[in-house]
């Protein structure tokens, strides 16, 4: 994977899943509750967001809750990169298990403003800011983790495990 850039979205630190994805809308449709995504800090993001934006963000992102619909949400708006400074653990798994990438930068959140550029480059392993030229080092996904992402999550990884296997006990033999 190459360097990617994208414009930056920023966040303070603890936002919480309720915050991500407020209680209220968790029995909205994917695409009404995209319309309340980080209501609570950010009113109206799902109307500026664009496919390609990352998070950039300060401590303990996604923390609170184990809901994966405020990982669905995000990832949903065309985000496919979060960058923070630390993030709950379980909310790192939902990232991994749907598709998404988090990277942990010590330092990263002092590095951007909203709407700066961003560019992670995975090769190097740093993120930086390219109007400053300021970067940090993350430590990128790798194994098990690496190749759940890299499949679009956990579910398009199986399926496309399944559809590979050759025939056998519980998998059914198909006609050419």
């Amino acid at each position: 994977m190459d360097a990617i850039r994208g414009r930056a979205r920023k966040f303070g630190e603890n936002i919480d899943t309720d915050t991500i994805t407020p209680a209220a809308s968790l029995h909205l449709p994917m695409e009404e509750m995209k319309k309340h995504a980080f209501g609570p800090v950010a009113p109206g993001f799902y109307k500026t967001v664009q496919p390609g934006d990352i998070i950039v963000a300060d401590n303990n992102f996604g923390c609170g809750s184990s809901r994966e619909h405020a990982t669905e949400v995000v990832k949903e708006l065309g985000i496919r990169y979060i960058v923070c400074e630390s993030m709950a653990r379980i909310y790192m798994r939902n990232c991994v298990a749907l598709g998404l990438y988090p990277i942990l930068a010590k330092g990263v959140s002092r590095l951007f403003n909203e709407g700066d550029e961003i560019e992670i480059d995975f090769e190097r392993a740093m993120v930086t800011n390219p109007k400053t030229g300021k970067a940090v080092p993350f430590k990128p996904l790798k194994g098990t983790p690496k190749e759940i992402f890299d499949g679009g999550g956990i579910l398009p990884l199986l399926k496309k495990l399944i559809e590979e296997a050759p025939p056998g006990p519980g998998k059914p033999v198909t006609a050419p």
